[in-house]
């Protein structure tokens, strides 16, 4: 399994990263705030319009730390990558199964179950955790739905009916998730999700720990030797890392939103972290975005047993994990493409 290293997040906008002998240099107004160790890294994330040096570029290249450039809001741009890992046996693969309907259904299929199961899931450990604060009844209904959709997935024969039960899971499942929010619930209010831009503080909570996540998990398929931008649910487009958009679906509820539900409920955000913009747009501050990031580092640190693999591994790991089994499946290894389902 591969090691976790240290992902590094430079929050500041006015950061410029350049290369000074073995490590990341930082600086700002040309002076040096701290130097970082590249051999201690496996990413770097940046949120800055400064830049990052052509020799810093080529180093990150040759050690194969990826580079990932995200706006001041948190909206991914693009990445930097070295040189193509794994075999091209396995990218013709995957790409002959992307342009098959059938084969590709029965990969998001898996997916889009694992993603309402982990729905399931969140929404059952709030009502054991917290029955004398939620609508008990309320929740499971909404969990009896899920269950009925996830159901029909099962069933499903083609990419656009199976979008449509997506979107239908991921309306009922949103309809209580204020529910969820048993802390500051005055200053964290969730009505519907809202994406570009985040128009209240638990949607810019949501879209900036989805953000995270995709970049993470496109690394991860890269790293297995997949083509993050060829997907199976989520057809190709300019720009867009399909595939990782497709894994993370089932990941969304277990590493995102419980990860933002957690924040809100233990106090760790408030609502003073957040700042509004002319365009209504709600996001956290500089200052904030590091505390957040700081955050969830640490949760990637934690460990869970792997559903499948039935070894413990670290969170920040668990996209590597089903990176390799959607590897394993697509090269015959495996009889199916196995969910994370959490337990």
């Amino acid at each position: 399994m591969k090691r976790l290293l240290n992902v590094l997040y430079v929050s500041q906008p006015d950061i410029y990263l350049s290369l000074k002998g073995g490590n990341v240099n930082l600086l700002k107004s040309n002076e040096s705030l701290a130097r970082i160790p590249l051999h201690n890294l496996e990413g770097i994330c940046t949120f800055g319009h400064q830049g990052v040096s052509p020799g810093l570029m080529g180093e990150c290249m040759e050690r194969n730390i990826s580079i990932t450039f995200f706006s001041t809001t948190g909206r991914m741009r693009g990445r930097v990558l070295g040189m193509t890992q794994g075999n091209v046996v396995l990218r013709k693969k995957q790409y002959k199964v992307s342009e098959n309907e059938e084969l590709s259904t029965n990969i998001a299929k898996h997916m889009i179950l694992g993603k309402i199961f982990n729905k399931e899931y969140l929404l059952k450990r709030f009502i054991r955790d917290h029955p004398l604060r939620l609508n008990v009844s309320k929740l499971e209904h909404i969990v009896s739905q899920l269950s009925s959709i996830r159901q029909e997935v099962i069933q499903c024969k083609d990419l656009e009916t199976l979008r449509g039960l997506e979107g239908n899971a991921a309306s009922t499942y949103f309809s209580v998730f204020n529910e969820c929010i048993i802390q500051q619930k005055e200053e964290f209010v969730f009505k519907k999700r809202v994406r570009r831009p985040p128009t209240d503080k638990v949607n810019a909570l949501l879209s900036f720990a989805y953000s995270l996540l995709t970049a993470e998990t496109a690394a991860a398929l890269e790293g297995v030797g997949l083509d993050a931008y060829v997907g199976f649910l989520h057809r190709d487009r300019p720009g867009r890392v399909s595939l990782a958009l497709d894994l993370i679906e089932e990941l969304r509820p277990i590493i995102a939103e419980r990860f933002v539900l957690k924040l809100i409920n233990r106090r760790q955000i408030q609502a003073s972290d957040f700042v509004i913009k002319e365009n209504n747009a709600v996001l956290l501050s500089d200052e904030s975005r590091s505390k957040f990031l700081g955050l969830w580092q640490e949760n990637k640190e934690e460990q869970v047993t792997h559903p499948y693999l039935k070894e413990k591994l670290k969170w920040g790991l668990v996209p590597h994990a089903q990176a390799l089994l959607l590897a394993r499946f697509l090269r015959n290894d495996l009889d199916g493409y196995p969910p994370f389902l959490i337990r």
